[in-house]
């Protein structure tokens, strides 16, 4: 071996023991590649309960589920922490497919809540964090919390339980627009409330005292007379033993000047029937339709069937007006529907109205909720909440 060739063994002996002498960490860390960084959790990743519609049917179609993302306010919109929810016939008929401004399931009902406002989106101003909310929204109100357009909020006026507040928005709007905006509604005259035991007719007739001697015709079941008429129905009619338009003729012959009907079928003739000339009817619904947990075809034939039907001339000659009404549909009018809801709560400030909550229900017992409404059961709202309520300790003697 050449002196050249032996020098550059002796240089690789000794870079051998140098490897040989580095710390053991050194080398494993050598050995191994760097961690992959961990995915970082989203720092608003909430779980939160949800009344979800699987599909359309019965009542099991609801179904409580927990929820896993983020919920944050976008720019223009607050997350509210919700304390009490609306149900509504609506809400009955979109479980069974036939309310066609609820989304396709699966879905999350619901067009009214209360709560409180528990984060700010970019550019809001107009409320601010702890602020006690009414809520309106399209659908998508039956869950813990929830996000919407701050001009989908109204401040809750003080005193007013979440129940309360839980309870004015769909039912007393769609009172004051039918009665004031297309009803007219003036002193002496006379009025047929149809389900006056009901949300909508609990609110109709609180507003319908706000004018000076109206007569109110109501028609319930008998066990609720008592009820509707300490809430200012003038006549109570039990319209499963009695003949309603008959009833109303013995009183008043000529018939009334405003009828409200959330029926349909056949009930909305005798309704234009019964007006007076000048009178007005306003359809709002069609409740003959829900006759069992599932759509019934033949009730959806038989109403088809005797639907009301009337041209210009017979208007003309009759000297009536035939008005429709759905909130459902004016929810890109939140400008007209908050300025009326503003109205409502002066009127709730003055002592003037008080919603009647019939019932308050745990979210994982909505199914007996619904079946409280649909079966005719209830007087006033019926509320849903996402916690049971806590049973109070009993204070020691």
């Amino acid at each position: 071996m050449s002196g050249e060739e032996e020098a550059a063994a002796q240089q690789q002996k000794t870079e051998e023991q140098k490897q040989d002498t580095k710390p053991e960490e050194d080398k494993q860390n050598e050995q191994q590649p760097p961690p992959a960084q961990e995915a970082e959790k989203p720092q608003n990743e909430v779980s939160y309960k949800s009344l979800v519609l699987s599909g359309y049917g019965g009542y099991d179609k609801v179904k409580l589920q927990v929820k896993k993302g983020e919920l944050v306010p976008k720019t223009g919109e607050v997350l509210v922490r919700v304390k009490a929810c609306g149900l509504n016939f609506a809400d009955l008929m979109g479980r069974q497919g036939l309310y066609d401004r609820l989304p396709s399931p699966p879905v999350t009902p619901g067009m009214e809540c209360s709560g409180i406002v528990e984060a700010l989106g970019e550019g809001v101003t107009d409320r601010k964090l702890g602020d006690k909310v009414i809520v309106m929204n399209r659908a998508g109100m039956w869950q813990e919390v929830v996000t919407v357009l701050t001009s989908h909020t109204f401040l809750m006026p003080e005193g007013m339980t979440f129940e309360e507040a839980a309870a004015i928005p769909v039912n007393y709007i769609t009172a004051y627009m039918m009665l004031f905006d297309f009803g007219n509604l003036r002193p002496n005259q006379s009025i047929l409330i149809h389900m006056a035991a009901g949300g909508v007719g609990i609110a109709a007739t609180q507003l319908c005292q706000t004018v000076k001697d109206v007569t109110i015709f109501g028609t319930s079941s008998a066990s609720k007379h008592d009820a509707i008429k300490e809430n200012g129905v003038t006549h109570t009619i039990d319209y499963r033993t009695m003949d309603y338009v008959d009833e109303i003729r013995k009183l008043s012959p000529k018939g009334v000047d405003i009828v409200l009907d959330p029926l349909g079928g056949s009930d909305t003739c005798k309704a234009f029937n019964l007006l007076k000339p000048m009178g007005k009817l306003i359809a709002y619904g069609a409740a003959n339709l829900l006759t069992g947990q599932k759509k019934n075809l033949m009730a959806l034939a038989k109403t088809w069937w005797n639907q009301f039907s009337i041209n210009a001339m017979q208007l003309l000659q009759s000297n009536k007006a035939v008005c429709g009404y759905h909130l459902g549909y004016l929810d890109e009018e939140m400008e007209l529907v908050g300025g009326v809801l503003s109205k409502i709560l002066d009127l709730y400030k003055q002592g003037k109205i008080k919603p009647r909550v019939d019932s308050v229900w745990p979210f994982q017992q909505v199914g007996d909720a619904m079946r409280q409404m649909q079966e005719r059961k209830n007087i006033g709202k019926v509320i849903l909440v996402p916690e049971a309520e806590k049973e109070e300790k009993k204070e020691e003697n």
